[in-house]
């Protein structure tokens, strides 16, 4: 008995994302699928249980994708897997690993194994339910900028907007921020962040909630660091009131941006009363520290 099965992995970027759900019904075969929500990508394996039949439709689907391209299906990618059935469910746990983020801290996926080094603030993140894994640009640019001002004077409580997995919060409150505050308007978001949250033991140390950026209010005074990992048109419209989060003097970490569309990020906060004081960018993504005067 053959335990072993033969999988194509490729990635899909495809503006409708229907496609590819006729795509492959259409051609009979065997699939599984996981989303990168950080990324925007899809992911899929299309497999057979001999390298004769693997062989078979992986002609047939590289094929039928090339005629599709017309469509708009976009995919590529594409990667040729061997893997023992019994591990079939968990294929994706491949593409994930330790992040050092800095010095201070790291990323670890829930099932690996890490020492800690020193005082390291460690996050425990499960990327199999997760809206933000640390390796995305966006959320590394942010979990960046915590973990360099993390102990500084002066930068104490720490806002995480725009949630998603709770990876922001969580790395600010075992880097030493207090409080620590998170929203999301996404109730699904709200509810993974709060395992991940209780996963990591922290809480007691982080206060979360569902909220709207529009309608979020912030601790009295403003946080010392907010950290706001969302698209560039939400934070142009909310630009006056996101500046808000934070008190004067304090920090704030736009991120979530396309490089194209940054300038015109950075110009809307510096009419509200920021300085850009540095810039990332990683292929198409850039993110922002911001001082508010």
């Amino acid at each position: 008995m053959n335990e072993l099965l033969y999988g194509l992995k490729f990635h899909d970027r495809s503006v409708s994302k229907e496609l590819i759900f006729e795509l492959l019904p259409a051609l009979e075969l065997y699939y599984s699928s996981w989303e990168d929500r950080e990324g925007g990508d899809s992911f899929f394996v299309v497999y057979a249980e001999t390298p004769e039949a693997f062989a078979e439709i992986r002609k047939r689907f590289v094929a039928a994708a090339e005629e599709w391209k017309p469509l708009g299906l976009d995919v590529g990618g594409f990667e040729d897997l061997t893997i023992r059935k019994e591990e079939w469910s968990e294929v994706w746990k491949r593409y994930f690993h330790v992040i050092e983020i800095a010095p201070n801290l790291v990323i670890k996926p829930s099932w690996l194994e890490y020492r800690r080094k020193g005082s390291e603030a460690v996050v425990e993140i499960d990327p199999g339910m997760s809206f933000g894994t640390g390796q995305h640009a966006t959320t590394a640019f942010c979990l960046r900028k915590a973990a360099e001002l993390a102990g500084r004077p002066g930068f104490k409580s720490m806002l995480d907007a725009g949630c998603g997995s709770g990876i922001l919060a969580i790395a600010g409150a075992l880097l030493g921020y207090d409080p620590v505050d998170a929203f999301d308007y996404d109730p699904e978001a709200v509810a993974v962040a709060a395992e991940n949250i209780g996963l990591n033991r922290v809480s007691g140390k982080i206060g979360l909630t569902q909220a709207d950026v529009s309608a979020y209010r912030p601790v009295a005074g403003g946080y010392d660091l907010a950290l706001v990992n969302i698209l560039a048109h939400v934070l142009k419209a909310n630009a006056r009131h996101i500046a808000g989060f934070v008190r004067p003097g304090g920090r704030l970490a736009l991120a979530g941006i396309l490089t194209a569309e940054f300038d015109s990020v950075s110009e809307a906060f510096t009419r509200c009363g920021c300085a850009e004081l540095e810039r990332f960018t990683e292929k198409e993504w850039t993110g922002g520290l911001f001082r508010r005067d």
